[in-house]
């Protein structure tokens, strides 16, 4: 508990008082029924985050109303009074387990949302602008008969979240959605009496909160706000400035401040590029000019947002993936067990990518998230003894909830620390959090007595401790994929991984392949001052890399001058570097050192002579089974610990 007195203290927010300053942001969770209602599953999930000690809890996006901004199904909504049960449900759920719950409406995506033409409609927006997802496609600026119908809907939405018995109301206003395209010059052209002047820009956004104090009486407003675009031409932080003392006005009580658009999507969903604490300026820039509590959010980990709290940067703290990769982060500070908490790797894999493709919310380093209602690590009927091969992401996993459960693990891996390949690919400085995380299996293993750690041990198909073990579980991970290519054997060549485990690469790098694993060492290595050359042999590199992710690692590599050459194919390593044929002819490129990042394979041998002598105890998992990314090994791996 110490060194938290900041975050643990209670505040006070429009009659609200919270146990202490962290609070969960606004989320959405694809939990819900086809038509928007809540579930049991999710009440479960937002309960786990209060009884884990959030301050307050806050939901994602509830739609007001689909007439003029449509509703994809699974979407939350409280456009009827049928919805109002579920949202009931999460607000008891909440409060039973010790927490208070904001619930955020939105008034609608406009010109983002990106269901417009797959259901329908129109895309509608303050003015004329064009739609993100097709720019020949213009927006039809919403009349003022249709403001009207939409602030109406906004109170019967209040009104329902009061009789839901929601403890503050957040309105949706940031990252140029719908209410954020009438308060921002760039895309609100009107002469009417919601455009032109800050004041009349803010109109549409103060005639919704009035309508929310009106329809719920005595219950907080927040409302959450990009303080910067972060693209050219898009609303700046001075610009912002005079907006939200418009919304202290209107009756706002909590500002929640970030940072982003679509137009840099990145800043939406922060991944680990942009590090820590990377929007906590917006916070900055606007607790000095408005009298009511303000939150900073953006890759805060609890330890930074102790700090921005005692220096008065910020009144709260917004967290919300690292709530979901650990609910019980004001638990474990209250406990003075701030080292147990599990590090959210900012990878955006299993949370926003799922969003994006309307799945339900999962977590690479959490995969109890969405199932809270469902799942319970009891103790195993019958407690085996099992041998692990390998220590890297899924074989920790899998030691850890196996050994949660009762049985008696010894896990063993020939190498001389445990991650497996996670440990060297982890250690540029924008990866540290996945570097924790090591740290994180290692401190829940030592508590477990029931696990056991054999470092520098290798396993192989006659070793003499298979012969105790109830049930086998091989996570040997995969291993490099290294062409034919002429001189690839050549001294001054080294694979991915040993270049990230202290190959010492020369000042002059060349990356042979733009996969994540390659395009991630080309940035360390530019940043770290290396003269860096990426090649990839497709028209773009990290292409199976989720599009938010990939923003802020294009613009990495562009300002860290890494020179990118798609669609090229390596040819030769000569003793001066490499020659690689592109769509202009060959092309040499002089190095003092290539590294070499095709791929990988699974590594089949050991699991499949195993299953070969000893049939159904075995159980391969990870990258063992088919190469991907961490968090599915993870995820896999606690499934199949869970089932023994």
């Amino acid at each position: 508990m110490t060194g938290f007195t900041h975050l643990l203290s209670p505040i006070t927010i429009g009659g609200l008082t919270l146990d202490n300053r962290l609070l969960m942001t606004p989320m959405g969770t694809e939990l819900g029924t086809h038509d928007g209602r809540s579930t049991p599953a999710e009440a479960a999930y937002y309960a786990a985050r209060a009884a884990g000690g959030t301050g307050l809890v806050m939901t994602g996006i509830n739609f007001v109303s689909g007439t003029f901004d449509p509703i994809a199904p699974g979407l939350a909504r409280i456009d009827t009074d049928e919805h109002t049960p579920g949202i009931a449900a999460i607000a008891d759920a909440v409060h039973a387990a010790g927490g208070k719950l904001a619930l955020q409406l939105t008034m609608g995506l406009g010109r983002n949302n990106q269901y417009c033409q797959s259901l329908g409609m129109e895309p509608r927006s303050a003015s004329d602008n064009t739609w993100v997802f097709d720019p020949t496609i213009v927006c039809s600026p919403l009349t003022v008969e249709e403001i009207a119908q939409i602030i109406a809907d906004t109170g019967e939405a209040a009104r329902r979240a009061h009789e839901a018995g929601v403890d503050m109301i957040d309105i949706h206003g940031h990252t140029g959605y719908l209410v954020d395209q009438f308060m921002s010059a760039c895309w609100n052209r009107r002469t009417d009496q919601y455009g032109g002047s800050v004041e009349n820009r803010c109109r549409f956004a103060a005639e919704a909160i009035t309508a929310v104090k009106r329809n719920a009486p005595g219950v907080p407003v927040s409302f959450r706000i990009s303080v910067d675009h972060r693209f050219p031409g898009g609303r700046t932080a001075e610009e912002t400035i005079p907006i939200v003392q418009e919304l202290e006005r209107a009756g706002v009580d909590l500002l929640l401040c970030d940072e982003g658009s679509y137009e840099a999507m990145d800043y939406v969903f922060p991944p680990y590029y942009l590090g820590d604490n990377c929007m906590v300026g917006a916070a900055e820039a606007v607790k000095p000019h408005v009298n009511i509590p303000v939150a900073a959010c953006g890759n805060i980990t609890p330890a930074g947002g102790e700090e921005l709290l005692a220096r008065g940067a910020a009144d709260m703290i917004g967290i919300g993936r690292g709530l979901i990769a650990d609910p019980d982060i004001v638990a474990k500070i209250r406990a003075g067990e701030e080292s147990r908490i599990r590090p959210c790797i900012r990878c955006n894999q299993l949370c926003t990518g799922n969003a994006f493709n309307g799945k339900a919310l999962g977590c690479a380093v959490n995969p109890e998230v969405s199932h809270e209602f469902e799942w319970r690590l009891t103790p195993a009927d019958a407690p085996r003894q099992i041998l692990i091969v390998g220590a890297g992401p899924a074989g920790l996993e899998a030691a850890r909830v196996a050994g949660l459960r009762g049985h008696r693990v010894h896990v063993y891996d020939k190498g001389d620390h445990l991650g497996g390949v996670l440990y060297p690919a982890a250690t540029p400085d924008f990866k540290r959090e996945l570097r924790k995380m090591i740290d994180w299996w290692e401190g829940e293993l030592a508590r477990l007595d029931n696990v056991a750690v054999h470092l520098g041990h290798e396993i192989t198909a006659d070793s003499p401790e298979l012969a105790t073990a109830g049930e086998i579980i091989v996570a040997t991970g995969s291993t490099p994929l290294i062409p034919p290519i002429p001189g690839i054997d050549k001294p001054h060549v080294m694979e991915v991984i040993e270049a990230h485990a202290g190959g010492r690469p020369g000042h002059r790098v060349v990356v042979c392949g733009g996969g994540l694993s390659g395009a991630d060492l080309a940035l360390e290595l530019a940043e770290d001052g290396h003269e860096v050359t990426l090649v990839e042999m497709v028209d773009e590199i990290a292409r199976d890399m989720l599009f938010l992710n990939r923003i802020s690692l294009l613009r990495s590599l562009a300002e860290n001058r890494v020179r990118v050459l798609t669609g090229y194919t390596v040819r030769e390593v000569t003793d001066d570097g490499v020659r690689a044929a592109g769509p202009d002819g060959d092309v040499v490129l002089e190095c003092d050192t290539v590294v070499t990042a095709f791929g990988v394979r699974p590594a089949t041998s050991l699991p499949s002579a195993l299953t070969a002598a000893l049939g159904a105890k075995v159980h391969a998992v990870g990258d063992c089974v088919s190469p991907r990314k961490v968090g599915d090994a993870i995820n896999d791996a606690y499934v199949l610990a869970y089932s023994i």
